[in-house]
This record gives structure tokens, sequence and C-alpha cells, in this order.
């Protein structure tokens, strides 16, 4: 894990906050959907089938700052779409950033050159490209040519900068320990990448591709078999220990989907940012409108193989900071 050491201690402190107020749900980090319109149609993802009249609506800054005030969490992770179409994303990330939230602005980096100019790297600011293997796999991915070429680009320049850089990327039934190791290690060691996010690919009810999701078995073999000879001790995986060991298969967690809430153009998405079962206006009324001991492998069908670290990463946390040994384990990392 190599989350940095103020934002690591921002989390703890929160989370202590938490359980001294005695709150048994609250966010770590939201995902704000500030738009649906996206400048790919990739195959593994459902936000551009929304109608057009909503694919043409942008969120109003007041309102997303809105909801994140109201939920307090910490994090925020904006996302779409792609985010940088927004026309006020520079001032919406200012805002955030004023309120001393830590920012992950998810990109395909395809507008990243032309944007870059209205941002300033901030120690609570970090771009996350979408990386989804090398060249020829990403570029399949996406369904466009040239695109894996355009984000290293992106990457260097933002570097170069002095911005801080993260990767985002989705592994389905057509990778192997081998292409697990090949791209985490080019963004890694060649890339030097300042943290990356893995995660298994989760069969989202809108995306076009629905035959290359992985199931819990094939998660867990896959990364056991990538993580052997000491990688995931090398790589810079931003993820708490007890998560990569989830994907292993080394322990297993209930779903906390509570902690990592989705918040779009329609609300607070139940039960979380791949499943839809409603919409309400409040966190507030998420948490209690929702049933959330309906939902989890075991119990809703639709979540038999997922493995997405938007369920689960919380109960990773949640579980560390239960450990003593853990928290220790994860501290070495940071």
């Amino acid at each position: 894990m190599t989350m940095p050491l103020r934002q690591s201690l921002r989390v703890a402190s929160y989370l202590l906050g938490q359980k001294l107020a005695r709150h048994d749900k609250f966010p770590l980090i939201v995902e704000l959907e500030p738009l649906f319109a996206c400048n790919l149609k990739c195959a593994g993802c459902g936000k551009i089938q929304q109608p057009a009249s909503l694919l043409k609506q942008r969120m109003p800054v007041e309102q997303a700052l809105a909801a994140i005030e109201e939920c307090g969490a910490p994090m925020v992770s904006i996302a779409g779409g792609e985010p940088l179409m927004h026309p006020q994303i520079d001032v919406l990330v200012a805002e955030l950033i004023k309120r001393k939230k830590f920012v992950f602005l998810c990109t395909n980096a395809l507008l990243l050159p032309k944007k870059i100019d209205k941002f300033t790297p901030s120690r609570y600011f970090a771009w996350v490209v979408h990386i989804d293997g090398l060249k020829e796999r990403h570029d399949e991915s996406v369904c466009k040519e040239g695109v894996f070429d355009e984000a290293v680009a992106a990457i260097k320049e933002a570097k170069r900068r002095g911005f801080r850089v993260n990767t985002n990327t989705t592994f389905f039934n057509t990778d192997t320990p081998h292409t697990v190791i090949d791209v985490l290690n080019y963004l890694n060691d060649d890339l030097m990448i300042d943290d990356m996010q893995i995660s298994p690919a989760y069969a989202y009810e809108k995306a076009p591709d629905q035959e290359h999701f992985l199931g819990v078995t094939e998660t867990r073999e896959l990364f056991r078999k990538a993580f052997a000879d000491g990688n995931r001790q090398r790589w810079r995986l931003n993820h708490s220990p007890m998560f990569l060991d989830f994907l292993e298969g080394k322990t297993d967690f209930g779903c906390t989907a509570w902690g990592i809430p989705s918040y779009s153009l329609l609300g607070w998405q139940k039960p979380c940012y791949l499943m839809a079962d409603g919409y309400v206006q409040t966190y507030k009324e998420l948490i209690e409108t929702t049933d959330w001991d309906a939902y989890g492998r075991g119990k809703d069908p639709r979540c038999a193989n997922c493995m997405a670290h938007c369920g689960y990463e919380p109960s990773a946390v949640l579980a560390t900071m239960g450990s003593l040994k853990e928290s220790l384990r994860a501290l070495r990392g940071t």
C-alpha cells in the first residue's frame, strides 16, 4: 500500500472519529459522477448507454459540493463518463481542494493535454488514468486505436509538471497472470506511476460486452499467480494489504458498499455504482432506506461474482483498523 502519509493520517483520524461517534455506516470515498458523457465507447462500461437527454447534462458545481459536504467523506473520486468534458471540472476540483478533500480525477487522458493548464499540482490532488493493459490490449478494451500511446504521453507530461499520477486497471477473464504482471511492471517501473489501483471486472449490466467478466474462482487464481514471487510487495498498489489478500482468496469479507457510495446526476445510487436499485437525494436517505443486508455474495445473485473495490475495499480497511497486527502491516506499506 503506497498511500501518502498525510492521506493515511487523515483517513485514520476520520475512521477514529466515526468510531468514537458510534457511527456504523459512513463513507470513506465518494464516487462522484458529474456527467455520463464520454469521448470513448469502452466495451466494459455502460455509462454512455444512458438516454441522450441525460448524456447532455452536466452537474452544477454547487450541487456536487453540497453532496460531498453532506456525507462528509474525506476523499472524492471524480469519474463519469469523462470528467474532463465537464466545462467547470477545474472549478469543482479547486473547491474540493479548498475543503481539504483528497481528490482523484479519473480520466482516459485524451483531453488531459488540452485541460492540464487549468489545474495546479497539490498534495490533495491526483490524476487517475485508466490503463487496461499494454498497447494492443488497452486499445482493444477502449475500442479505439492509439489511445494507449496518447495516455502514456499525457501521463509523462503530467508527471513532468509535478502532478501526482495514479492509474486504474481493470482485469477481465481474457487476462492471464503474465498480462497482469506485464502491465503492472510497466506502470510501476517504466512510467513510475505513484499509485496503482486494480480491480477484477464486474458484470456491469449496461456494458456492451457481457462475456469477459471474471468469476470469484477465476479472480482468486489470477491474482494469486500474479502476486507470486513478491510482486505485490514491490508494486506501488493503492490498496490495503487485506484487500490484496481478499483478491488472492486468503481471506473473505462481507460487502460494505456504503463505504464507497456513488453520487451522480440521478442522485445517490442504491446500493453501489455497479447496481442501480433506485436513487435518493441525500446520503442520509441512502443509508436509512437501503436494505444493506440484502446485498453481497450469497444474498443477491447479481453479487455472486463481484469482488470489486467499491464493496470490499472498505471492508478490508475496517478489518485493518480493528486489528493492531494488520494496522502495523498497512503502516509499513505506507
